[in-house]
């Protein structure tokens, strides 16, 4: 298997970082003890306690914004595959495995955009309409070098850094499938990239 890391920074989850933690931990996967880096921007007690329940290691940085922190994660962890928590909400522990699994497909891949479900058609053309950019979805799986070809988050956005990489992701060539939690409630889909960042085409994939 690809070497993988999670970075999850304290900011952007808040007081659901210990259910992403435990998500991580609870996939069911052999080698569950992939390493997990916590950003933050300044030491906390309960934080510490809180990592080292979890095993994962903690990275305090307090004059940099959000982008330079994922930066300097990414740069610290030297995995293959990254996996970034982009928004407040955990993943079911259930689909990590078969997040794993994908990396290791016949078909190469840059990145794996991981969404709690695709959005309706008529909300897309609505954001299409007013020209709205499209939610940040929970996490983003991305090679570390092509993170890296993509010039990584940008140091000098805070919380913007996030959908500045999507948007760049998007507009380059990436070789990129999203995959929607929601599937778990059937067999799960995977979805290949529109002009609007989603798919309208999907297959089904074993767990």
């Amino acid at each position: 298997m690809a070497t993988v890391c999670f970075i999850v920074d304290a900011v952007v989850t808040g007081s659901y970082l210990p259910r992403h933690l435990r998500a991580i931990r609870q996939s069911g996967h052999a080698d569950h003890l992939l390493p997990i880096i916590v950003t933050n921007t300044c030491a906390d007690t309960r934080l510490a306690q809180i990592e080292q329940r979890y095993q994962a290691r903690g990275l305090v940085t307090p004059a940099q914004l959000l982008g330079a922190r994922i930066n300097q994660a990414a740069n610290v962890s030297q995995a293959e595959w990254l996996f970034i928590a982009l928004n407040k909400t955990p993943v079911a522990s259930q689909l990590w495995s078969a997040l794993y699994a994908q990396l290791e497909t016949p078909t190469l891949l840059d990145a794996l955009i991981i969404l709690n479900a695709p959005p309706r058609f008529s909300t897309r053309l609505l954001r299409h309409l007013v020209k709205a950019s499209a939610p940040v979805p929970p996490y983003l799986a991305i090679r570390r070098t092509w993170l890296e070809r993509l010039g990584g988050f940008d140091p000098e956005l805070d919380e913007s850094s996030l959908g500045d990489l999507l948007q760049r992701l998007y507009a380059c060539p990436t070789r990129l499938k999203t995959i929607s939690s929601a599937a778990l409630r059937s067999p799960l889909s995977l979805l290949t990239k529109d002009a609007a960042g989603y798919s309208q085409r999907s297959s089904s994939v074993s767990l």
